[in-house]
């Protein structure tokens, strides 16, 4: 899931380059929203984790 947030990001920098803004935006947003399912997912591997070796 990181992967494909740092594959929208990019995605959004080529196209702020080449001055495609929508697709920018939109390519932006994407990254941010997996960004954060991958952030809470991490998270919640280390609370379960720290939570069985107790």
């Amino acid at each position: 899931m990181l992967g494909w947030s740092v594959m929208f990001f990019v995605v959004a920098i080529v196209a702020a380059i080449f001055g495609f803004g929508g697709i920018a935006g939109a390519a932006t947003g994407i990254a941010k929203i997996l960004f954060m399912i991958f952030i809470v997912l991490f998270v919640l591997s280390l609370v379960s984790r720290a939570i069985r070796r107790s």
